[in-house]
């Protein structure tokens, strides 16, 4: 099952707004990404279950207050290399998450066909995933799904989790399909953060009006 989540919040628009400008530089384009990754974490959060508790506070009063469930069985996967700035920021939030990665790219040069792309996996490290863990799969640029559905299989061959989250900016319809087929295939619940939903994808499989290649805006081509 596949739930869907825009961060339609002004300060995530703003920020994305400035990411599709052609003329943002690379520094900046990289601190909106770890900006980003905070903002969606948060979104997140709100997902999470909170328990009440008491502190005593420096005046030797009691004050009633919650903690959040669950933050500290987070195991945060990076799709490397363009979604590493997001999970900077996503690591703010999650502080004491587990991290993996994954190295993963479009095979481009074979093409795109029926809006999937064959995917070459270089290096897969994935800490141990158990019944409790919370795997927030990060990837900035969501664009036919190919490499986000094949980060996912990766994944659960390291153990099942309770709960899947995605972390990204832009996602498409063609690859919030393509994840539901995905997570129905494995048997899982996936929520999808992102902060656009981006109408549909080029020949070349790069999502428009999107924001380029986020890559090499954020790294260097």
């Amino acid at each position: 099952m596949l739930k869907v989540n825009v961060v339609s919040h002004p300060y995530a628009q703003a920020i994305l707004t400035a990411l599709r400008d052609r003329e943002t530089p690379q520094i900046e384009f990289r601190k909106g990404l770890v900006r980003l990754g905070r903002v969606v974490g948060l979104e997140m959060v709100k997902e999470f279950e909170v328990e009440e508790c008491e502190v005593e506070t420096p005046l030797g009063v009691k004050a009633r207050g919650v903690k959040i469930k669950d933050l500290d069985r987070v195991v945060i996967v990076t799709v490397l290399r363009a979604a590493w700035p997001l999970t900077e920021g996503l690591v703010k939030i999650f502080f004491n998450a587990k991290q993996g990665v994954i190295v993963a790219r479009r095979v481009e040069e074979r093409g795109m066909r029926d809006y999937e792309f064959e995917v070459d996996v270089a290096y897969v490290k994935v800490p141990t995933i158990t019944p409790e863990s919370i795997v927030v799969l990060s990837d900035v640029m969501v664009a036919t799904g190919s490499t986000a559905a094949r980060a996912l299989r990766e994944v659960v061959k390291h153990g099942r989790a309770k709960r899947y989250l995605l972390a990204s900016v832009i996602v498409t319809p063609i690859a919030l399909a393509g994840l539901d087929r995905v997570a129905r295939e494995l048997g899982i619940d996936l929520a999808v953060y992102a902060v656009a939903i981006d109408p549909t994808v080029n020949e070349r499989g790069y999502i428009v009006p999107g924001l380029g290649d986020a890559g090499d805006r954020a790294f260097g081509s």
